[in-house]
């Protein structure tokens, strides 16, 4: 048997309390450990060996894992389970992945915040570790030899001294008669892993290549009818009046139903409108455009979102909400010396994942089920039981795959729409959103007015420094009072700013929501690092100096952040286990800068190179960007590095796409991401006005490079998009000399002659 640690009952409940940290910081519980008698829930559950809620091993062999977080691209369905085959010695061609239902006995579901593995990596060694110990347990018990003498191999457990082997399936009855322990579970050494840091393919691979994954979209039950809601075109609006007659003339339409409008906050609840019912999609979305509808637009309708970047920009240029605070910059501002201020801007942004919004539910007896593409099922069981007044236990939420989510599918207003409807018209409901309901909306990420002002010495090194950043806050779908930003978001990129700087001050100013605000891929870090890495940037140009040897400078020798007396919730996890350590930071750009020949290469003409180094859930990155600017003005990408420090990697090659895929998603937030709004009503509907990246827009090459660490496993969906935007920006800036303190990047003409 393995010689690995020892892990108490104590410790191992202590590492579960770091588990599922929202992006708000809530904590869930999940009784991994606790054997689950609640019959056939999951192919798991009825597995005649269920040491643990996520483990099954059937007669045959099958080993049954249950993945609880939401597909949607990260393969998270697949790395999840696959630490959990790694303790449990199983041979993955073995291996049957159950999805799991909203179920509290989990712990946090919601696939958000890019802490699926940090949150559960402990959880599910734990889990395959207990099952192959009752395995080991009751074939010694068999054997009649001590436990001490056996130990396992692929998918059997072996007795070296005798050779004598039993596999899985052999010990699943015996070893299912034997006690869950609580105690003596080891854990293997990382030289003992089959899978973990190696990587694994999708578990989903051959179906999704093949067209046989089941997607919201796909998802058929006998019975159903189509929706489609046309919702009010602003936010918090309502119907006066409506005329269906035109509508309900269209082949295929059954009838036209009335949603109520929300209660503020807005939450999760469905929007309101008028739902057209049909046999097809297609009917439903041509009778939904017969509709005439006359709107009641209520208090936002004066929402002008140029007009809000102006008093967002004013608001930026008065002080603001101390939120951290060290030596006395205010004096140090005053006292002269070289001054440099800018202001940063930048706006909402939408989702645009691929499959928009979708979900079915049947209403029966009192009860929901319901099929949807959602990040946060659990939130789904919650709603579905507001909106229709009955127990969240008669509610089952079934997750199918997701075509992509970036943050927009946990919040289920889409699912408790189905749900509703279903109740109204008493047959199961699928509700299709349109990309133009997509994008019209949807929870956009906060717009953000970023005020910065330095004061530097001879060497052109800040000896003060002042940040305020004012925007509309997530919190305020929860609280209608919400105007300041929260902990939770003002840590991503502004209170843990990471430069040794004598005299610092954070500020955050008031910014009241028009639009339904919620969290998008990076969150915060978007624009905060956008800001705080341009003007980085600035100030060394200004002061002549070489962007790395500047940054470098700022970031300081090797130092873990202090926080005292700065309300800092580290994205939910303990600062003693991830502390914020600048010597991380400093290696990340340290590396960059030798991986893209920093110094080195010769660039051509209209061509400029960008340096931005950040650290967001918890990992440390720094990026080189390579671009080159016509003379009238386009844009290409030929290169990107990426430098991650993630702490232990599980899947590589997964977390490299996942940067790949980042660089992506960033070129399109800074070229093109942009929704305005108009009289409340919000101007975008499509991809012909809301564009993302086009194969030839996008980089040319991605390098991502992983540091080799020990340390605990951090987040790896979303921290390759806050260093890229900046490194993007102070790149053009060198082949233009055009600073870009504004996104997007079509708000500023690159040409020679502009």
């Amino acid at each position: 048997m393995s010689s690995i640690t020892n892990v108490s009952r104590r410790g191992f409940l202590k590492g579960l309390a770091g588990a599922g940290a929202l992006v708000l910081g809530a904590y869930y519980l999940p009784k991994a450990l606790q054997h689950d008698a609640t019959p056939g829930r999951t192919d798991a559950d009825r597995a005649p060996l269920h040491p643990n809620i996520f483990v099954g091993i059937d007669t045959d062999g099958t080993v049954y894992i249950v993945a609880h977080r939401s597909e949607m691209g990260t393969v998270i369905r697949t790395t999840l389970p696959m630490i959990v085959a790694d303790e449990l010695d199983a041979d993955w061609k073995r291996i049957k992945i159950d999805q799991a239902i909203g179920d509290a006995r989990y712990g946090d579901q919601n696939t958000d915040g890019s802490h699926s593995v940090r949150s559960f990596f402990d959880v599910m060694r734990q889990a395959g570790a207990t099952a192959r110990l009752m395995l080991i347990l009751a074939a010694a018990q068999k054997w009649g030899v001590p436990p001490t003498d056996c130990q396992t191999d692929l998918h059997a457990v072996v007795h070296p001294p005798t050779g004598r082997r039993l596999g899985y399936g052999e010990l699943a009855t015996a070893a299912s008669k034997l006690p869950v322990p609580t105690s003596g579970i080891r854990l293997k050494t990382p030289d003992q892993w089959r899978y973990i840091g190696k990587g694994m393919t999708s578990y989903d691979l051959t179906e999704l290549c093949t067209g046989r994954a089941i997607y919201g979209e796909d998802f058929r039950v006998n019975g159903m009818v189509f929706a489609s809601i046309e919702h009010p075109p602003v936010i918090g609006g309502k119907v006066r009046s409506v005329d269906n007659s035109e509508a309900l003339k269209v082949a295929g339409v059954r009838q036209t139903v009335p949603i109520d409008p929300f209660k503020p906050p807005p939450a999760f609840q469905p929007l309101g409108g008028v739902a057209v019912i049909a046999d097809n999609t297609w009917a439903a979305f041509q009778g939904r455009k017969k509709l005439k509808i006359e709107w009641d637009h209520g208090p936002n309708a004066t929402y002008d979102s140029e007009q809000y970047k102006k008093e967002l920009q004013v608001t930026a240029r008065k002080p603001g909400k101390v939120v951290r605070n060290q030596g006395d910059t205010e004096s140090a501002l005053s006292n002269g010396g070289r001054v440099f201020e800018a202001d940063y801007y930048v706006p909402l942004l939408a989702h645009a994942s691929m499959e928009p919004m979708v979900a079915t539910a049947e209403f029966r007896d009192g009860k929901v089920t319901a099929w949807a593409p959602t990040q946060n099922p659990q939130a789904a069981q919650a709603i579905i039981a507001q909106e229709l007044g009955i127990a969240k236990e008669d509610v089952i939420c079934n997750v199918t795959l997701l075509g992509g989510g970036f943050g927009r599918k946990s919040k289920p207003d889409y699912v408790a729409e189905a749900a509703v409807l279903s109740k109204k018209v008493g047959h199961p409901v699928k509700v299709v959103w349109t990309r133009e309901d997509d994008i019209k909306f949807d929870y956009f990420n906060a717009v953000a007015a970023m005020y910065m002002k330095a004061t530097t010495d001879a060497k052109g090194r800040p000896t003060a420094w002042l940040q305020r950043s004012v925007f509309p806050p997530i919190t305020s779908i929860f609280d209608i009072n919400a105007v300041y930003g929260d902990p939770g978001h003002l840590q991503q990129g502004w209170t843990d700013v990471p430069y040794d700087i004598p005299n610092l001050r954070v500020e955050n100013g008031p910014a009241p929501a028009h639009v339904r605000i919620g969290w998008l891929r990076s969150v915060a870090n978007i624009y905060h690092a956008f800001a705080v890495q341009t003007f980085t940037d600035e100030l060394a140009h200004r002061a002549g100096r070489d962007p790395l040897e500047y940054l470098l400078e700022l970031i300081g020798p090797p130092r873990t952040l202090n926080f005292s007396g700065v309300n800092y919730p580290n994205y939910g996890a303990d600062l003693g286990t991830f502390p914020w350590e600048t010597g991380r930071l400093r290696r990340v750009t340290e590396i960059v800068a030798e991986k893209s020949g920093w110094g080195k290469r010769k660039l051509g003409k209209g061509s400029g190179i960008g340096i931005a180094a950040h650290r967001s859930f918890l990992t440390y990155v720094a990026a080189v960007v390579e671009v080159e600017v016509s003379d009238q003005g386009d844009i290409k990408i030929p290169r990107v590095d990426y430098v991650v420090d993630a702490g232990r990697v599980v899947n590589p090659e997964v977390t490299r796409a996942q940067f790949e895929g980042a660089a992506v998603f960033g070129t399109s937030v800074a070229r093109s991401g942009e929704i305005t709004a108009k009289n409340g009503v919000i101007e975008q509907s499509n991809f012909d006005t809301y564009p993302v990246a086009r194969i030839n827009e996008a980089p040319y090459q991605t390098n991502v490079y992983l540091v080799e660490s020990d340390a605990p496993p951090a987040g790896v969906g979303e921290p390759g998009v806050p260093p890229f935007i900046p490194a993007l920006c102070n790149a053009i800036f060198l082949a233009t000399g055009k600073r870009i303190r504004e996104l997007p990047l079509s708000r500023t003409s690159l040409g020679k002659n502009s």
